[in-house]
């Protein structure tokens, strides 16, 4: 993996800001856009090994920007444990001979997730079928993460899906998003992708991520977050068409 990173570190800035400001505005999306823009220009075990410390940092600051922690993860550590579980046993998915299908996997993941964010309908899932539903989808969102570095489907329309208060479920997704990357960490260490060469890129992504969420925060009280949210999954719905036709062509 040693100095793999040979494109502008302009790009890796640029790419970072706008998903720390997707972040910053709606909660979400830091994963999403970097590992769906880099897939552009790097593989995408090269992509996760650059996300994973500003992800973590970033999630882990949401995490804790609340009073709801405890129980939160008494309430998900099913699925948490299940994100754990089927993100390792995905290990190998980016890098392995499946990794050349990643490019398309991620697309299509992408594509699902602006599919679930415009859709109008809301699914309700009662608080008796969670130790059902919960390791159900936090397993199959360990495996997605596993070969794409995308750990939102199906971990985020599950956890809307349950009945959290607005501040609970900004913290669950917080959780959530900090396990995974904790678990793709693993992945990806076990891969060699955490080497020096690594350093540079995550110190400037750490930067514009951080910049880009306090940007996105403050841009929250002037901006309509529903007007935001359709824009930024109608966005993501193209660039995931488009890194699946450019991967299956």
């Amino acid at each position: 993996m040693a100095g793999m990173f040979h494109g502008p570190i302009i790009f890796i800035a640029a790419v970072f800001a706008l998903a720390g400001l997707v972040k910053g505005v709606i909660g979400l999306g830091l994963p999403t856009i970097s590992m769906g823009l880099h897939a552009l220009v790097m593989s995408p075990v090269e992509a996760a090994a650059i996300l994973i410390v500003p992800s973590l940092l970033t999630n882990v600051w949401q995490m804790l920007a609340g009073h709801s922690l405890r129980a939160v993860a008494l309430r998900l550590w099913p699925m948490m444990i299940a994100v754990c579980i089927g993100t390792w046993a995905g290990a190998g998915l980016m890098t392995g001979p499946a990794a050349r299908y990643g490019t398309a996997v991620l697309g299509v993941a992408l594509a699902l997730y602006a599919v679930t964010g415009l859709a109008t309908f809301h699914i309700a899932i009662p608080r008796h079928r969670e130790l059902v539903f919960g390791p159900l989808a936090g397993a199959v969102t360990g495996l997605i993460t596993a070969a794409t570095g995308v750990f939102v489907i199906p971990a985020v329309p599950y956890l809307q899906a349950i009945g959290l208060e607005k501040d609970d479920l900004v913290q669950a997704l917080g959780l959530s998003f900090t396990v995974s990357t904790l678990a793709l960490a693993v992945n990806v260490g076990a891969a060699g992708g955490l080497d020096r060469a690594v350093a540079a890129p995550t110190v400037v992504a750490v930067l514009f991520a951080v910049a880009g969420m306090w940007i996105g925060q403050m841009l929250r009280l002037r901006l309509s977050p529903v007007r935001f949210r359709r824009w930024f999954f109608a966005g993501l719905l193209l660039l995931g068409i488009y890194l699946f036709a450019s991967a299956v062509a």
